[in-house]
């Protein structure tokens, strides 16, 4: 079966490493006005950033913040810069170079990994995440949540489903590791068009490298890219959200625990072993969470994944 993100990390560097959440002080392109103003159905007010640091301080304090929180789980270990709230690469590059480098260059850094849109990657700042992949690893997380229009409409994605194909093959040729989010759950979807968009994304997901891009790449300090990974992620029901609305009206039902596990277990059956798992589950802000319920018991909710990792 493939490897959780853990199990690789582990492998990798020897020792535990923790994702710390940063916020870069970005919004998004369905927030702004330039796509929309309402952003995706689904989004908290944090911009899927809740549980990341402050904003106003700066990157440094914030990763020493995060190395704080984790003090007591961790002796000797490493962790990750996570740019997650909103649309970490929706900037002039500029800025975007200052708020990276001063995180890829900490000491205790050993990696990057960048949440933004399919559609937040022009061309310089490819260019830009290149250059940092050279330094230490950069991860790109690409928030596609689901390979079919009719959902992606509903839940206001902004984008077709080729603007995600491009950006993966942007990435893929210039070795730069990609972790693809998938949502459990969506309104309308059944188990089996969920399993399409698995098959799709993993399909998507070798790891095989560019030739030519391996040709250009002599420096010393060309690494060699990560596998690519997958984040499956239950679909939660946050206050403040027009997914809420609708789920306050009985439009559509959230899954329940036991069918929440009966999906995972037929999805890891089809996931390869080149793909990392780098999510079961997820869960939402407990002051914030209307749906499923069940999921704010994480320890049981992560005990039950477990068995079936297990086995």
């Amino acid at each position: 079966m493939a490897l959780t993100v853990g199990e690789y990390l582990k492998s990798k560097y020897g020792c535990k490493v923790y994702r710390i959440a940063l916020d870069g002080g970005f919004t998004c392109p369905n927030r702004d006005g330039k796509i929309s103003t309402g952003g995706c159905i689904f989004c908290s007010a944090g911009g899927s950033g809740d549980f990341a640091e402050s904003r106003e301080l700066s990157i440094s304090e914030q990763i020493e913040k995060g190395k704080e929180r984790v003090a007591g789980k961790i002796k000797d270990g490493k962790y990750i810069a996570y740019f997650q709230a909103f649309t970490n690469t929706y900037a002039p590059v500029s800025k975007l170079r200052s708020l990276f480098t001063e995180a890829i260059n900490h000491p205790d850094i050993v990696g990057m990994s960048i949440a933004t849109r399919p559609d937040c990657l022009p061309e310089d700042v490819l260019d830009l995440l290149d250059e940092l992949n050279r330094i230490k690893p950069v991860w790109v997380e690409l928030g596609l949540q689901t390979i079919h229009e009719r959902t992606a409409e509903y839940i206001r994605r902004g984008y077709p489903l080729a603007v995600y194909d491009r950006a993966v093959s942007e990435l893929k040729k210039r070795n730069i590791s990609f972790i693809t989010h998938v949502i459990l759950g969506l309104p309308g979807e059944r188990c089996e068009d969920m399993e399409e968009t698995v098959r799709y994304v993993c399909g998507l997901s070798g790891t095989e490298k560019s030739a030519d891009y391996k040709e250009q790449r002599s420096d010393d300090k060309a690494i060699t890219a990560d596998p690519n990974g997958i984040k499956l992620q239950l679909l939660h029901v946050l206050k403040g959200t027009d997914l809420a609305k609708d789920y306050e009206a009985g439009k559509f039902t959230v899954l329940s625990e036991d069918e929440y596990i009966a999906i995972l277990e037929r999805l890891l059956k089809i996931i390869p072993d080149s793909v990392i798992i780098h999510r079961l589950t997820g869960d939402g802000p407990k002051k914030d969470l209307i749906a499923p319920l069940w999921s704010a018991d994480k320890k049981h909710v992560l005990n039950r994944i477990n068995r079936i990792l297990a086995r």
